[in-house]
């Protein structure tokens, strides 16, 4: 028992990606939100090809960063989320307002390629568990599932507010709704834990963005008006909060060397 405790320990201490924890979540639909709002700042005040060739840039950065770690740090974590966050949803955007494609159609062609990746994660690893991120081959398909998922949620999100004509904040609810039937299918009917987890990670996106639209978005598409400037720096400094209190947490939980080895 002491055996299988320990090696536990170790599998936490290795795994390059936080425990889904409550505060796991929150961050993570107001990185969406950002995201969204951030992307729709940015290329509408610059050139929307060196807005995109920027945040590739940055994205790069932050991925490097994050695979030259040994073990999971909050802030580079997060500092990674918030890139694929913004390059999804700019990637997303490029296939309808750049190419004219309806929502509907990318919609489905990013579940298929998120169903692709998902696939050859398995098929390779057997495995689709966020704690078994201990190798960088299976730290390559765990962003590439996050930057697909992203784009993903944008899609459908925008499809929900747009295409179905729901509006943002009705699509926001919406998305909070269906976000809460995984978790219930989890704890009342026993259904597949990873499952629930992905499923829950893909709808974080459309919730966390049609919230942050309808904050940003003027009057006449049924929003606030507060400007996307002025939500995505708010949930900036949210975020920045949250990563720091997260970041204390861990450093309070920094195992010992001896455990590292």
């Amino acid at each position: 028992m002491n055996t299988i405790i320990s090696r536990n320990k170790i599998t936490r201490i290795l795994t390059k990606v936080p425990e889904a924890t409550v505060f796991f979540w929150i961050t993570k639909i107001l990185t969406t939100g950002m995201g969204e709002t951030t992307s729709d700042y940015l290329v509408s005040h610059m050139n929307p090809i060196i807005a995109i060739a920027i945040a590739g840039v940055l994205l790069l950065g932050t991925l490097m960063l994050q695979f030259s770690t040994r073990r999971y740090v909050a802030w580079v974590y997060w500092s990674t989320v918030v890139m694929v966050s913004i390059f999804g949803t700019m990637a997303a955007d490029v296939l309808h307002v750049g190419l004219g494609i309806p929502y509907i159609v990318s919609t489905v062609f990013f579940a298929i390629v998120l169903a692709l990746v998902f696939f050859v994660w398995h098929a390779s690893e057997n495995t689709l568990s966020i704690h078994s991120i201990t190798t960088p081959r299976r730290e390559l398909f765990y962003w590439a599932t996050v930057l697909t998922t992203f784009a993903l949620g944008t899609a459908v999100g925008d499809m929900t507010a747009t295409t179905l004509h729901l509006g943002y904040l009705a699509s926001g609810f919406l998305f909070t709704g269906l976000i809460a039937l995984p978790l219930v299918a989890y704890y009342v009917f026993d259904f597949d834990a990873i499952a629930s987890f992905w499923i829950a990670y893909v709808l974080t996106r459309p919730l966390g963005a049609s919230f942050a639209d309808w904050m940003g978005v003027s009057h006449a598409r049924g929003g606030l008006a507060l400007g996307t400037g002025s939500v995505s720096l708010a949930m900036l400094v949210v975020i920045t909060c949250l990563v720091g209190f997260l970041s204390s947490r861990q450093k309070r939980r920094v195992p010992s060397r001896k455990l590292e080895r």
